[in-house]
């Protein structure tokens, strides 16, 4: 859940008014849904906060400080100032905790929790079982966990979902799970996951996800980093990475794999039946007394960063940051308890990201949902299928998600007759106008709006999956204004989460009564925010306060001191900004900031989104300029994307097809673009810089050169990390001579270290 982006420019008209054509056939529902979503969602884009989040300051971490909103505007939904401790809420052993600090390193170590003297900050502190337990008491016969084997859904209910966690518990046990160590998760999203990551924590281990991309080095250096002594493993692909560091993992006792039959037998590599059938014998005295010592402010989960500017970092979060944060988000968003519905939600995002996490395994358990599970193709296109076979009530989409979407409409409405265009259109601008005037406060629904409901919408909605859908999210990654309101012109406004892995997901929320367009919301009840050293416009570095915020970085104490400052504030690394609604908007990273040669601070994200935004064929724009004489830019177009490697291929899309063919271009593919081959389209991209440059506040920050690359970024390719954030110094690195070329014989004057100090 990241960066969401202030100052962009309006959408075109001719956006805003682009078809949605098939929708509006006179066919019925099930032919429409077929002719809207063949919708191939090729990249996954996953990450909450990383390492890069952390700001560089050299306080030392004094964390018995009372925090003061000093040097710093805040708004806040707490009852009580932040860093008063009630001590004496029932939790399985009795905490101290004026004696301990706000944070921690180690493994073994415990917190002072952020508690405050009322309402949602008050709420009593419990334990991942505790939570569980609270839930099986109240909705045990209610489904839990749905997944497909063929064409049916086998279902399980929250009784039987629990005990398999305490058998998979014992079972760890069985192994030799030791106490404070890890237990490595690496696959895609099934009930298997689950049942691993919530016995792990059971057991008194650590439950650690662990990305499918990642190599078998970057395995190694988590496995090792958290101690593991057990390995999940998807399949064979995912077990071969093991494998092949398994000599390097002396902690390691076990590799279990929870899908398909093992092609060899090897010593302590089991099958899914037999490692649950492994931990029987055990007690459940002796889970029981396990479960029972375990406290809510110790660590029970990691979270591993993505290591885009260094080794990953690993995310301590406690029982508490967990459950409270569960209680409080699902409060903020208004998620039905099952006693009146089940929330009904898709399971596809990769789970060793927090958002996953919290939006898949934690928030349905507190609140009794339902969770099905996606293909493991999920983002190569059977999604669309799943959402229209389950229908989810709540849908989290990365941005790649939603703008594949639309890029899909767009396409096939393009495809439409004159009239229905023309409809479409009408619908469109009708949608788009009504939303608007309900997010400012004017809740009457003209007749036309209800009108266009019934002839488009409904359709729109069904057709993608989303009828039962009141609560559409995004996050994890940068979303434009051009998206936002293409969807809020569909009567299906999409809202903003902000938050981070240190946050144990969420921090900001937008909902339906607090919605603004490129805000990410307002601050979730009984947390804070503060904005670190504001300038004369108010921005400033966001950071936050909470029982959410995590305990520390694993045995990382210089790291955890940069993130957390000694009044117990996590920083974030953000520059946002209050609007006087005290709605929170994100306006740059202090780690990207570009610093001219002649000192001017200029945040790349906004010109980089502003200028997708104005050429639809643009699919990356990275800003080039620090200690530079003027910005140049890096330009990628949208191509075609292998669905099995992830590699982008040499074919454009057909939306980038269709915008060189209304220049009267017969380009296809990016080789007959790149190099300036194509006039016509490198002078319309000409002419988009230069509507951009329009907007431009000096003439530093005009954007003087730029090329197109031979190719797209990708995950493969190394540009993008695993949660497809732009990996900007290895494209500096990558690219090196492209950049170099466009300061060739250009003086450029030496000048100090960023300015924006953050000590």
């Amino acid at each position: 859940m990241h960066l969401t982006l202030l100052s962009e420019p309006t959408m075109t008209a001719a956006a805003v008014m682009e078809p949605t054509g098939e929708y509006l056939q006179s066919c019925s529902p099930e032919e429409c849904d077929v002719s809207v979503i063949d919708v191939a969602l090729e990249s996954p884009a996953n990450d909450s906060s990383e390492e890069e989040c952390s700001s560089e300051r050299e306080e030392e971490a004094d964390t018995e400080v009372t925090p003061a909103l000093q040097s710093g505007s805040s708004v806040s939904t707490q009852e009580s100032k932040p860093g008063t401790a009630n001590a004496d809420v029932l939790r399985p052993d009795t905490l101290n905790l004026n004696e301990l600090k706000l944070c921690t390193t180690r493994e073994d170590g415990e917190v002072k929790l952020r508690m405050g003297d009322s309402g949602q900050a008050a709420e009593p502190a419990i334990t991942v079982n505790q939570m569980f337990l609270q839930t099986v008491e109240q909705y045990g016969d209610k489904v839990a966990l749905a997944s497909k084997d063929g064409d049916n859904w086998n279902r399980l209910t929250y009784k039987d979902y629990y005990q398999r966690c305490r058998t998979a518990a014992k079972s760890f046990l069985k192994l030799g799970l030791e106490r404070y160590h890890g237990v490595g998760i690496l696959g895609f999203n099934s009930p298997e996951w689950f049942i691993a990551d919530i016995g792990a924590i059971l057991a008194g281990g650590f439950a650690v996800g662990i990305y499918t991309t990642n190599s078998p080095e970057a395995c190694q250096y988590v496995a090792e980093n958290c101690k593991a002594n057990v390995l999940v493993v998807e399949n064979h692909k995912q077990l071969q990475k093991i494998l092949q560091i398994q000599d390097k993992l002396p902690h390691v006792k076990a590799i279990i794999q929870y899908k398909d039959a093992l092609k060899e037998k090897k010593p302590n590599l089991y099958t899914w039946a037999e490692f649950m059938e492994m931990g029987t014998d055990v007690p459940d005295s002796q889970l029981d007394e396990i479960i029972a010592s375990q406290k809510p402010n110790q660590c029970c989960t990691l979270i591993y960063t993505s290591g885009t500017t260094g080794q990953p970092k690993g995310v301590m979060l406690s029982h508490d940051n967990i459950t409270w944060t569960a209680s409080a988000t699902g409060k903020t968003v208004k998620l039905t308890h099952a006693c009146e519905a089940q929330e009904v939600v898709v399971s596809y995002l990769p789970l060793s990201h927090i958002a996953a996490q919290m939006i898949d395994i934690w928030l349905p358990i507190k609140h009794g949902g339902v969770i099905y599970f996606a293909q493991p193709d999920a983002l190569k296109g059977s999604l669309a299928i799943t959402l229209k076979e389950v229908r989810p009530t709540a849908f989290m989409g990365v941005p790649r998600v939603w703008e594949k979407m639309q890029e899909k409409m767009k396409s096939v409405g393009a495809k439409s007759s004159t009239v229905q265009r023309r409809v479409a259109s009408w619908a469109k601008d009708v949608g788009l106008q009504t939303n608007l005037n309900k997010m400012h406060g004017n809740s009457s629904l003209p007749f036309s709006y209800r009108l266009a409901k019934k002839v488009v919408f409904k359709k729109v909605r069904k057709a993608l999956g989303l009828d039962r859908c009141t609560k559409c999210y995004t996050g994890a990654a940068p979303i434009t204004k051009d998206t936002l309101e293409f969807f809020l012109s569909l009567d299906i406004p999409v809202y903003e989460l902000y938050g981070m892995s240190e946050s144990t997901g969420p921090h900001t929320i937008s909902i339906p009564s607090a919605h603004r367009l490129t805000s990410c919301g307002k601050v979730i009840s009984g947390c804070e925010t503060k904005i670190f050293t504001p300038d004369s416009e108010g921005n400033g570095e966001i950071c936050f306060w909470g029982r959410h915020v995590f305990m520390g970085y694993l045995n990382m104490e210089d790291k955890t001191e940069e993130s957390l400052d000694s009044d117990g504030w996590l920083h974030s690394g953000d520059l946002g900004k209050h609007d006087k609604e005290g709605f929170l908007f994100i306006t740059g990273r202090i780690k990207e900031l570009i610093i001219t040669a002649g000192g001017e601070n200029i945040p790349p994200v906004p010109t980089e989104d502003a200028l997708k935004e104005v050429l639809p064929v643009i699919s990356n724009a990275m800003l080039i300029g620090d200690k530079k004489k003027f910005l140049s830019m890096l330009l990628t177009l949208k191509c075609n994307v292998n669905p099995d490697s992830g590699e982008p291929e040499d074919e454009l899309t057909p939306e980038a097809i269709e915008f060189c063919q209304k220049l009267g271009s017969k380009a296809v593919k990016v080789s007959d673009i790149a190099g300036g081959k194509d006039r016509a389209v490198h002078n319309a991209i000409q002419e988009g810089i230069d509507r951009v440059n329009e907007q431009a506040s000096s003439n530093a920050q005009k954007i003087q050169k730029w090329t197109i690359l031979e190719k797209d970024f990708s995950l493969p390719g190394g540009e993008l990390g695993p949660t497809m954030k732009l990996k900007r110094p290895v494209v500096m690195k990558m690219y090196k001579d492209q950049i170099d070329n466009f300061y060739k014989d250009v003086i450029t004057p030496t000048v100090p270290e960023n300015p924006l100090s953050t000590k």
